[in-house]
């Protein structure tokens, strides 16, 4: 079995690769090329993201989590949202043009940043 130590940092790695390539991807999709193994992969991958959005904000880089949007539209889940307002970062609705806002604000971090690191 993968500790969570290791699951992180595959995480990790495939989405600074996203970021390298200027890409999202969806949930699905990372749990897939991340090789993330079941049972209930996504919701356990989800919280693992949480875990990276909150040692990335503790230690002052972009949320690379950021990169992780839904399959049925260009945001990530509520729950992103949710911890943004918790890390005071933004405070405001889950869906909409602010969130969208919100959202483009990180995604354009992550990606200057990414931008700056070589592939």
């Amino acid at each position: 079995m993968v500790d969570d130590d290791a699951l992180l940092a595959g995480l990790r790695a495939e989405l600074e690769s996203c970021a390298r390539s200027g890409q999202t991807v969806t949930y699905a999709e990372l749990a897939e090329r991340s090789n993330f193994p079941p049972p209930h992969r996504i919701h356990r991958m989800t919280e693992m993201l949480e875990t990276m959005m909150r040692e990335d904000h503790a230690a002052g880089r972009p949320l690379l989590a950021s990169l992780v949007v839904s399959r049925t539209g260009p945001l990530p889940q509520r729950g992103y949202f949710a911890l943004l307002s918790e890390l005071s970062r933004y405070d405001g609705p889950d869906s909409g043009p602010d969130a969208a806002a919100a959202h483009r604000r990180e995604l354009e971090a992550v990606l200057a940043a990414a931008a700056g690191t070589p592939c």
